[in-house]
């Protein structure tokens, strides 16, 4: 799934092991997908240019081969022995470690063995095309009526002349390094900039950071992260110095807003003291409102603030917007404005939530009138959500992946990503789209009501193990949609067992299951290094008499 961030973390982190053992690794990526979109052929080639992906990727788009290695998670990974055998399976990211570690050990039995066979790989990948642009993310207005936008494949940002092609100048080098895969960005108030000595914040998505951008001085710093990504989960008002891939930004309430994508939260960032605290979210996966620290986001990737103090977010894994208030009156609340959950998406107009779809959207913009633009990316469309008669209608359809919009007078500059390039249009009436519903593809898994036992499985690689001198090093927590599916066993708590109930009287549903896991070195020192390891299922499940009562997941089998 090309979409997904933790996908995305997965192929940044193969990429040394790729180097180290190129002669006798052979990495085949797999693409199953989860939205209508994926399955496209040309979208799989575009998103494997896109993201510098350096081996052979397979197209799956039935899911013929998730099934039959068993994949329940995106992403899985799979060890197969140079004598065709299934070593490992491991859900989720944070495996580098151990993946190298494995890696050692099958290459020294195998050579021993004499069934190793070390040279290069077949695969050589195409020429990347040429074009001002690749990829570009976002977009904001400057002072003198230019505009700066991340040109994410090319790891620069360039400012643009009101024409949207002629550039002024760019910074960055073109390759992986100061700005890898910047994306979101937001002019500070003058005030503000004066203080802190730089004029935009850009959420530089694979160095895990935000940098300072100065107008004046062309000069890049960065303010908050330390480039290594976070891997602990933060509770909302809880500060951390290290980020997970920011993928947009935004100044609300007197501070910068980030879309935490990697750990599905958004986060508050102050220029003036350099601090970073999570604002919403639980690093669950998923659809649920309610206050900040009870909240669910889907890998939040597009935000707006309007004038009325709203600050409106899009939801890509949820094909959601939603929106949150800080009213002190009511208390801050996150709600759903458009979106039902996970594995519901579609390209439909109407009444919202109950009937308009969306289909992955990155970005939102909010209009002269109140509405809301949104770049419904992966239905190539501009939708416009009313919060006066909660409709959904559709602006602008036929566009290549826009993953942004931004209002400028009284037209839209578009950011036609798949097209790398910017678009103006006028903001027009809208029009009635009905293209259909869709639900994700996955096979459902068939539970008996009743008890349950659910096993995560872990085997810690050679050389760690599970530390449990300052406590149970495990976190275990389930949820279900609709609640009623879990009798009993919900909630957070240590340990990678538990029993839980399933009701009778519904018969299907999902389980969403996080955990995480703390496997430290050998060692006699309590200063041994630690690695952490977690992943969140979303499991649909259909209650049958007779059917299993365990259900065991992998997080690393070996």
């Amino acid at each position: 799934m090309f979409c997904c961030v933790n996908c995305l973390h997965v192929l940044d982190e193969l990429r040394p092991l790729e180097e180290r053992w190129s002669d006798v690794l052979v990495t085949v990526g797999v693409h199953s997908p989860k939205f209508v979109h994926e399955g496209e052929p040309a979208a799989v080639e575009a998103a494997v240019e896109r993201y510098g992906v350096g081996h052979p990727v397979l197209d799956d788009p039935t899911l013929t081969t998730w099934d039959a290695y068993a994949a329940r998670a995106w992403p899985t990974l799979v060890v197969v022995d140079p004598t065709g055998y299934v070593v490992a399976q491991m859900s989720g990211e944070g495996h580098a470690h151990g993946l190298d570690v494995l890696i050692g050990e099958l290459v020294a039995e195998h050579e021993a063995a004499g069934t190793l066979h070390r040279g290069d790989g077949p695969y050589v990948a195409p020429p990347e095309p040429r074009t001002a642009l690749r990829f570009p993310g976002k977009v904001i207005a400057l002072p003198g009526g230019t505009f700066l936008v991340s040109d994410s494949a090319h790891h620069q940002l360039v400012e643009l002349e009101a024409d949207l092609v002629t550039e002024r100048r760019r910074i960055g080098t073109g390759v992986r390094g100061p700005l890898s895969e910047p994306q979101g960005l937001v002019a500070l108030p003058t005030d503000v900039a004066a203080e802190v000595g730089y004029d935009v914040v850009v959420a530089d998505s694979v160095n895990h950071a935000l940098q300072g951008l100065s107008l004046s001085s062309w000069e890049l710093r960065r303010v908050a992260g330390t480039g290594v990504q976070l891997r602990d989960r933060v509770a909302v008002g809880d500060t951390a110095e290290e980020l997970s891939t920011p993928w947009d930004v935004a100044w609300w309430e007197g501070q910068v807003v980030v879309a935490m994508a990697g750990s599905h939260q958004l986060w508050s960032f102050d220029p003036r003291t350099g601090q970073s605290s999570v604002l919403a979210g639980t690093t669950n996966e998923g659809l649920r409102d309610g206050p900040p620290s009870d909240a669910f986001f889907a890998q939040p990737s597009g935000l707006a603030a309007g004038p009325d103090g709203t600050l409106w977010v899009a939801d890509p894994e949820t094909s959601a917007l939603r929106s949150v208030v800080a009213a002190p009156a009511a208390g801050a609340a996150v709600t759903t404005a458009v979106g039902l959950g996970l594995f519901d998406f579609g390209f439909r107009d109407g009444p919202a939530p109950d009937e308009a779809l969306l289909q992955h959207p990155l970005g939102v913009a909010v209009l002269p009138d109140g509405s809301v633009a949104i770049a419904d990316t992966y239905n190539g469309a501009i939708r416009r959500y009313d919060p006066t008669t909660r409709t959904v209608t559709t602006l602008a359809r036929d566009l290549a992946e826009p993953s942004d919009v931004l209002v400028d007078g009284d037209t839209l500059v578009v950011v036609e990503s798949a097209a790398h390039r910017l678009v103006r249009m006028p903001i027009p009436a809208g029009a009635r789209v009905d293209a259909g519903a869709h639900r994700v593809r996955r096979a459902r898994t068939d539970l008996a009501p009743g008890p349950l036992q659910l096993t995560v499985a872990f085997t810690p690689p050679s050389g760690q193990h599970l530390d449990d001198r300052f406590g149970d090093p495990t976190s275990l927590t389930v949820t279900a949609s609709p609640p009623s599916l879990l009798v009993s066993g919900a909630g957070t708590a240590p340990g990678l067992v538990r029993t839980l109930e399933l009701a009778g009287d519904v018969t299907e549903g999902v389980l969403s299951i996080s955990v995480a896991a703390a496997a430290c070195d050998e060692g006699d020192g309590i200063y041994a290094a630690c690695h952490r390891y977690q992943q969140d299922w979303g499991i649909p499940v259909v209650i049958v008499d007779d059917a299993p009562t365990t259900l065991t997941l992998d997080l690393r089998a070996v």
